[in-house]
């Protein structure tokens, strides 16, 4: 697959998953009764517009972003319906409504996902391979409820947890004929992956179960589940200096991920489609500032406050937020340049 089809089929997953994200606020808004003046996907000049009603939809020349226009920085309106003059559990909701939306579309792709097989993974140990070191502590049938104390739902937990240790000696947690035991220090070999990283070999396998509606249903909820404690768990990462930030993967390496997955399968991509999309949302929940998150800092600062910070304030804040979000963006996008020239 030639590298401008790897981009328009980027472009679209991006300008796909704007569309949810903004969807979420422009219906939320829409339930609250709350005036909404534009609705548009990308930034930049308009390449197509139509109005209906109060509301005008646009399709703009960047694919970069997209947003919903309720004139929320307008605080001298007596307009009842305006996002500034709603309660502000009200713009809490709103605020939230598109990492919300953007959560739920990757759950409907990991729905989508889990319906492609005919068994779903459980995390019950079947066997143990010839060269298993942890077969030592381990038995088979064991149910693995919990990895270095982080609680495992589905065989994807089991892969990120060990994908985290550094030294081959895991405390995990299982269940045994009914009963829950503590498992101290179970050892495993470590194998290196390259680039001087090492992780732990998985010495087993776990038992799959046929599939029914009910189990997808299950399973679905737990893996959207385990991909936000994962994203969470990758950003306190990144926080304490567990991670640099020369692995950080920005806009290059993730147009360049969606299209190789293209080229591999429908459902590897329908995977990255899903990654991204609740990568977004739960991203976008940080309390940072220019981000919803921080929008909602400040608005649940308001709602035990009583009254709202001074607008000028806030806007200080975002601004210097934004810029810091760009500096970060530029850096990310620079390390993805040198990877691909590393190549």
């Amino acid at each position: 697959m030639n590298g401008f089809i790897k981009i328009l089929i980027a472009i679209f997953v991006f300008g796909l998953l704007v569309f949810f994200h903004e969807l979420g606020h422009f219906i939320t808004a829409k339930l609250n009764r709350v005036k909404v003046t534009e609705f548009a996907i990308g930034m930049g000049p308009k390449l197509f517009q139509f109005g209906k009603g109060e509301t005008l939809y646009t399709i703009r020349l960047l694919p970069i972003g997209g947003f919903t226009s309720m004139d929320e920085d307008v605080s001298d309106t007596d307009d009842p319906r305006a996002y500034c003059n709603k309660k502000v559990w009200q713009r809490i909701l709103i605020a939230a409504a598109g990492s919300i939306m953007n959560i739920i579309f990757g759950g409907i792709i990991l729905f989508a996902v889990v319906s492609m097989s005919d068994t779903i993974a459980t995390t019950q140990i079947y066997k143990f391979a010839d060269t298993a070191t942890s077969s030592a502590v381990l038995q088979e049938k064991d149910v693995i409820k919990a990895i270095n104390g982080s609680r495992v739902r589905t065989d994807n937990d089991i892969i990120f947890q060990f994908m985290r240790d550094e030294d081959g000696l895991v405390d995990i947690t299982v269940e045994r004929e009914g009963k829950m035991i503590e498992l101290s220090q179970v050892p495993f070999q470590m194998e290196d992956i390259g680039d001087g990283v090492k992780m732990i070999k998985i010495d087993f396998w776990v038992y799959s179960q046929p599939r029914t509606f009910i189990n997808t249903l299950y399973q679905t909820g737990n893996w959207t589940i385990s991909m936000v404690k994962q994203i969470w768990t990758s950003v306190l990462d990144l926080i304490t200096g567990r991670f640099g930030l020369n692995q950080l993967s920005g806009p290059v390496s993730v147009v360049n991920a969606i299209g190789e997955a293209s080229g591999t399968s429908l459902r590897t991509l329908l995977l990255m489609v899903a990654f991204i999309s609740i990568n977004l949302g739960v991203f976008n929940l940080l309390p940072l500032p220019a981000l919803d998150g921080g929008r909602l800092l400040f608005m649940i600062v308001e709602l035990f406050r009583g009254k709202p910070i001074k607008p000028e304030y806030e806007g200080y804040v975002h601004a210097a937020g934004f810029i810091l979000l760009i500096g970060l963006m530029i850096v990310v996008t620079f390390n993805d340049i040198m990877k691909l020239f590393a190549r």
